[in-house]
């Protein structure tokens, strides 16, 4: 029988945790068989270990893995992915804001051969601003990065054993997981679901983690910021022969004095923020280039807490090794 891992990453989702088993327990698991979950504390500072603890002491099947501090959700996904033991492993967000019983449907395209599952947004109850910019991203990603990106975008996906270590064998920083998840190929499916507006806790999807996301899928999958920087300067190039042309044409034919104090100044701080701007794309890519080259790992796990039956299975298993 195939085994399936939920993998959900944790960061201030004391309230919502238990909610969280309570819905996945009654709806999806008594019908997956063999299953485990990998809840991954990624640095919450609220009593969302403790909780995760507690669901482990009621179900033998889950497993509660501890980062040393904040790494992000894309790392603390990849370190699920990475202690997993199922023969797929599928993301799930801990906010209540997706059906579990999409899992299923992304578990039965698995069985069907399909290696990789995208859980696709075909509605959001959130709000209008919130979707508007969401949207937005997800177009520049479909123009600029990848054309595979679903329209609605995706909060999870399930992965066959296969394609996890793809993923893990990576080792990327400063990237999108879930762009590295289309990036990968392999036969791929989705499945669509309504995401929920967030009725309970406070999300922590802040601006800045936002625009963070926008640079790194920018940056890590595409070489469109390059280019533009080029396109620009030869377009200002371009621009500056035709108006110095223009200028001594006026000069030699209607006697146009060349004098200019604040156009002159307009024309150099415009072409200075020009340099500075194209200088910080570029100090963007050095900066990730050094961040690669110090080999940091992109996560470090300080604890992990199997359930009993996973506990009896790893003494089984070092036994039949000794």
């Amino acid at each position: 029988m195939s085994k399936i891992s939920i993998v959900v990453p944790v960061y201030f989702n004391s309230d919502t945790l238990m909610l969280l088993y309570e819905d996945m327990r009654s709806k999806i698991l008594p019908q997956l068989g063999e299953y485990e979950i990998v809840f991954v504390d990624d640095g919450s500072q609220d009593e969302s270990w403790s909780i995760m603890n507690q669901i482990r002491e009621q179900d033998s099947n889950v497993k509660c893995v501890k980062l040393s501090r904040n790494f992000g959700e894309h790392a603390a996904i990849l370190a699920g992915l990475t202690v997993c033991t199922g023969d797929c492993a599928v993301t799930k967000q801990a906010d209540l804001q997706e059906d579990s019983t999409i899992i299923l449907e992304m578990f039965e395209s698995w069985k069907r051969g399909n290696k990789v599952v995208l859980a696709v947004r075909e509605e959001r109850d959130e709000s209008r601003i919130k979707v508007f910019f969401a949207n937005m991203y997800y177009s520049i990603v479909r123009k600029y990065i990848n054309k595979e990106m679903p329209e609605g975008g995706c909060d999870c996906y399930l992965l066959d054993r296969q394609a996890i270590e793809v993923i893990k064998n990576l080792d990327e920083k400063n990237s999108s997981l879930t762009l590295q998840v289309l990036w990968i190929g392999f036969q791929s499916d989705k499945v669509y679901f309504k995401r929920k507006d967030r009725e309970v806790g406070k999300s922590r999807w802040t601006f800045s983690k936002k625009f963070k996301l926008v640079l790194d899928s920018m940056m890590s999958f595409s070489y469109f910021p390059i280019r533009f920087m080029s396109g620009v300067g030869i377009a200002f190039n371009v621009l500056a022969v035709i108006l110095g042309i223009d200028v001594l044409i006026e000069k030699f034919t209607i006697g146009t004095p060349i004098a200019g104090w604040s156009s002159l100044m307009c024309v150099l701080l415009c072409s200075s923020g020009l340099i500075l701007l194209m200088l910080g794309t570029l100090g963007e890519y050095i900066w990730r280039t050094l961040d690669a080259s110090r080999s940091r790992p992109t996560f470090i796990i300080d604890e992990i807490k199997n359930g009993k039956k996973q506990d009896n299975e790893n003494k089984q298993a070092h036994q039949q090794n000794l």
